[in-house]
């Protein structure tokens, strides 16, 4: 068994999201990908995130029509704060696979700032690094290399389609009442919709 995981708010989840799940998915030959929805994101706190029923009910709407995807709500089914390094940990006791068929996946913009995370030289030893190549982000990968030895060798680069999509900008858009139809699944748009989601600045 190879498992992905994509963490993220997913508020809401959109096409990049799903994009990104399906590269890694095949460029690593994964089985499963797991889309967990952060509960108590710690580099969102200070920052309005819709109640988490309704980011699952987006991501299951979204991955409905793709076997190789999953839900997974490993993380807000406990307390918070929230930190990668223990989801993985958890996911791995679950799921039983080991540090080399177990990949994270995570943007570039997020290695960059890798040395922020919560123990980063111990979420290295559990999984690899699956990184999506993003148009203007680069990490410096000798002064993250230098902090983390051996972080070079834990890394997968999946090249994906440059998607402009961002979760906070699909949020203004609905506020200005603009269409957000081909940016998110059907399914979403229309659950945004119903549920008048993101009207309020």
């Amino acid at each position: 068994m190879r498992l992905g995981i994509l963490g993220g708010t997913f508020d809401p989840i959109h096409f990049g999201h799903l994009l990104a799940a399906e590269e890694a998915r095949v460029t690593l030959r994964l089985d499963q990908v797991l889309f967990a929805p952060a509960g108590d994101p710690p580099h969102k706190q200070g920052h309005p995130i819709l109640p988490v029923m309704h980011r699952l009910a987006m991501v299951r709407l979204a991955i409905a029509d793709n076997p190789a995807f999953a839900l997974t709500t490993v993380d807000v089914d406990r307390p918070g704060p929230h930190y990668t390094v223990d989801m993985v940990r958890l996911l791995r006791d679950e799921w039983g696979t080991d540090s080399e068929d177990t990949f994270f996946i995570m943007g570039a913009d997020s290695l960059a700032h890798l040395l922020t995370w919560r123990q980063p030289a111990q979420l290295i030893q559990l999984c690899r690094l699956a990184v999506v190549a993003r148009p203007g982000y680069r990490a410096d990968l000798g002064e993250l290399e230098a902090a983390l030895p051996g972080l070079s060798r834990r890394l997968d680069w999946v090249e994906m389609p440059v998607l402009g999509i961002s979760s906070s900008d699909l949020q203004r858009r609905v506020r200005e009442g603009r269409s957000i139809r081909y940016q998110v699944p059907a399914a979403v748009a229309r659950y945004v919709a119903e549920h008048g989601l993101y009207r309020e600045p």
